[in-house]
């Protein structure tokens, strides 16, 4: 019943149907006055229907056209007043000034309600000069329009919010996808690099085609992640934060991490204090990136150097915490790792901390409220 009730009511919203049934509705007494008044013989009465339908007639344009709708209403009205076939201003002629105000804008608005400001005041003054015709118009045609206009920027800054929503949605799933491809591609080609680079350092003298191909192995993965930044610069630009669909990895997987760390080459441990509970979903995914990228960090930046991770679970938050002991490298260029570990943090409502240690090596420290999220 309900999903019928919407559909009548999304169909006669359509701007056709609703100005149809809008002419009909106001057209319909009129319609049904005139054969007794024909057949009465009454000429004043006949023309005065007559001239109201054509009046309503009219409307049938007024949101293509408000201003030519509006002028040839005011022209019927005119007549009608000054011939005593009508003695007030019809209703076509207040809602032709409300689509006016509706339908059109700045100079144009301005210019035709002063037109018809001052085609009213004059007929109202001539025809009925003690009715105090200029204060009639005023009402008569900026009533109307004052409503037509509060309509119109109530529908434009609706139609705004509904645009910088949809653009907010695009720029955040830009940001979600750019996170994604920083996380989980710049992760396996960094395991790569450093595979092949621990394969081309145990070669023997001797196998020059094999540590050419290595090389070039080695060459291709650190282009690939060059062109990749390019990418996410690309992706991050202009954007907002939305929210992070947990993409099936999470704190269950971390010793599969460790384990994928170890054999890359970095030397990594995994504690866990307290009694791991079912995390929220971004909570769950926020915790693996956030290891997954320090990880991958001090693979990067800190060659020789060894890992831990940490993560406890409170009653109240989780932490995680990872730290090495290494160096790191100079001339490294800055990526979005820092930046994404922090949007990560503040999108589950927690906190992050990051920067050298004072004994040696590299921290990153995150703590996530439960409640929060």
């Amino acid at each position: 019943m309900r999903r019928t009730f919407l559909k009548i009511v999304r169909f006669f919203r359509r701007p056709v149907v609703f100005d149809t049934t809008l002419v009909i509705v106001l057209a319909l007494p009129a319609l049904l006055l005139l054969p007794p008044l024909i057949l009465q013989g009454g000429t004043p009465p006949v023309l005065g229907a007559v001239h109201y339908l054509a009046g309503v007639a009219c409307l049938l344009m007024r949101r293509r056209r408000p201003i030519v709708t509006a002028a040839l209403v005011a022209a019927l009205d005119v007549v009608g007043l000054t011939t005593d076939i009508s003695e007030v201003v019809n209703v076509p002629m207040s809602i032709a000034l409300y689509s006016v105000g509706r339908y059109t804008a700045g100079r144009a608005t301005a210019i035709t309600t002063t037109a018809a400001y001052a085609v009213y005041a004059t007929t109202l003054e001539l025809t009925m000069p003690s009715t105090g015709g200029w204060l009639a118009a005023i009402f008569a045609t900026g009533a109307p329009v004052g409503i037509g206009l509060i309509v119109r920027l109530r529908s434009e800054l609706a139609e705004r919010g509904r645009r910088e929503a949809a653009d907010a949605a695009v720029r955040a799933e830009r940001r979600r996808i750019a996170r994604e491809l920083h996380d989980v591609v710049a992760h396996h080609i960094t395991v790569i690099n450093a595979l092949v680079g621990g394969a081309r350092a145990t070669l023997t003298p001797g196998q020059e085609v094999t540590r050419d191909a290595l090389e070039s192995a080695e060459q291709t993965a650190r282009q690939a992640m060059s062109e990749m930044r390019h990418l996410l610069d690309v992706l991050r630009a202009d954007g907002s934060e939305g929210p992070d669909a947990a993409t099936g990895v999470g704190a269950d997987r971390l010793p599969s991490l460790i384990k994928e760390a170890r054999s890359a080459g970095l030397p990594a441990s995994l504690t866990v204090t307290g009694e791991p509970v079912e995390l929220p979903a971004a909570v769950d995914h926020a915790v693996y990136r956030i290891v997954q990228e320090a990880l991958t960090n001090t693979r990067k930046h800190a060659v020789g150097a060894r890992a831990s991770v940490r993560v406890a679970y409170e009653m109240e938050a989780v932490e995680v915490e990872v730290v090495d002991d290494g160096l790191a490298a100079a001339g490294g260029t800055p990526g979005f790792g820092l930046g994404g570990m922090a949007e990560r943090v503040a999108l589950c409502g927690g906190r992050l901390s990051t920067g050298p240690r004072p004994e040696g090596g590299f921290r990153v420290h995150a703590r996530i409220p439960l409640e929060a999220t």
